[in-house]
């Protein structure tokens, strides 16, 4: 595989306003080591959702030394994180949002590469603020935890955090590039049948089978996805099946996630499995609990911002490529109903390399993805730039947000 190396220096940054994005590259390239050892860091240190305490120490740290006024916490999640830096040339507007991610998956680690991410929202923050005194309006920081599970996003958004925002920008590493994305809607669904305890060889009779419950919902989940459109999905794992061999269980938990590209269409998927948890209690003499949790949307891809993204990526030589099909869910599709937003993915590695693998995982802090983290914060900064120092396409994101354009 090779290594994508992008001359920050001295590479002529797409128009408009190339001198200004010449100097944000120049700001990221001089920042590098701090701005890659807080990649590895984070990826040597994976911590899953609502649980990423040293992730968003560090990126608070880290942005604060660069002139932000840093809340940490800030609204109702302890490892959420905002940095705020107005510009000098005075007025409130616009507000450009500057995302990052940094939670792990349980049990993997950094296999979506979400350290890639944390670190190049940073590198985009830092490089803005060397501009600042030039600048309108507001840079807005913000660090959203549990994207893996519990969409932290919407629950910022419910806070308040993402009011007043002009434009919202996030980078997502993969095996491929793709400035346009789109998004399964999504859901946490946990799971828990009550049964009742007996021995399993004396006096099975007197019990009621937990595990069987989870086993047919199971085996009903499995029949179902015959009747699903090829782009919805279901799945989930097993939490909790029992503690002993020769004990009927009295209890099981399972995880599930189901996802639709159609919001209409994953409403009923909800309703329907709701229905086959309880169908599979009462065959099996259970009662159930289910849990909905999180809720991540689909994407409201805002064009406008795509295209110049796209123009300023291309000026370092990398190209856009059509929306893959294999999709997946993110809590960004909860941020583009809220305000005009782009979510790109650049890739890291060649192309077949799965996310949520091992692979992944490892290439995530491998020299590519670094070279990548550090291209992508200078593409965020420069697109963000843009928004600030043109009123007109500021609007022209809203036009098209609100269906306008």
């Amino acid at each position: 595989m090779t290594i994508d190396r992008f001359d920050l220096l001295t590479t002529a940054p797409a128009e408009p306003f190339a001198d200004a994005k010449r100097r944000l590259a120049a700001a990221v390239e001089a920042n590098r080591d701090e701005i890659v050892g807080l990649s590895q860091r984070i990826h040597a240190d994976p911590e899953p959702a609502f649980e990423e305490i040293h992730a968003s120490a560090w990126v608070a740290e880290t942005i604060a030394r660069h002139g932000f006024a840093v809340e940490h916490p800030v609204g109702s999640l302890a490892t959420a994180v905002r940095g705020r830096l107005a510009g000098g040339q005075g007025g409130g507007r616009p507000r450009i949002g500057i995302l990052a991610e940094y939670d792990a998956l349980p049990g993997l680690g950094h296999g979506c590469g979400h350290n890639s991410m944390a670190a190049s929202g940073v590198g985009a923050a830092i490089a803005l603020a060397t501009l600042a005194p030039e600048l309108p309006g507001e840079i807005v920081f913000l660090g959203t935890p549990a994207e893996e599970r519990g969409s932290g996003k919407g629950i910022m958004i419910r806070d308040g955090l993402f009011a007043d925002l002009d434009a919202a920008l996030l980078y997502h590493p993969s095996d491929v590039t793709g400035v346009e994305c789109r998004l399964l809607a999504s859901e946490d669904i946990y799971v828990t049948f009550h049964g009742e305890q007996a021995h399993a060889a004396s006096d099975p009779w007197m019990g009621r089978n937990a595990l069987d419950a989870l086993i047919l919902l199971f085996s009903s989940v499995g029949l179902w996805r015959q009747q699903l459109r090829p782009d919805a999905r279901v799945h989930g794992i097993v939490r909790e099946g029992g503690t002993a061999a020769n004990i009927i269980p009295s209890r099981a938990k399972a995880w599930f996630m189901v996802r639709s590209p159609r919001e209409d269409e994953y409403l009923e998927m909800r309703d329907r499995f709701r229905q086959m948890c309880e169908a599979a209690a009462l065959a099996t003499g259970c009662t159930v609990e289910v849990v909905f949790e999180g809720g991540a949307s689909t994407m409201h891809h805002n064009r406008t911002l795509d295209r110049r993204f796209v123009a300023n990526m291309e000026a370092y030589g990398v190209e856009d490529n059509p929306p893959v099909d294999n999709l997946g869910s993110s809590d960004m599709g909860n941020v583009s109903f809220v305000v005009p937003t782009i979510h790109p993915s650049i890739a890291i590695c060649d192309p077949g390399v799965p996310g949520h693998s091992i692979e992944f995982r490892d290439l995530a802090a491998a020299p590519r993805a670094d070279e990548v983290t550090l291209l992508a914060a200078t593409l965020v900064a420069q697109t963000a730039y843009e928004l600030f120092a043109d009123p007109a396409l500021v609007e022209a994101a809203w036009k098209e947000f609100r269906g306008d354009a």
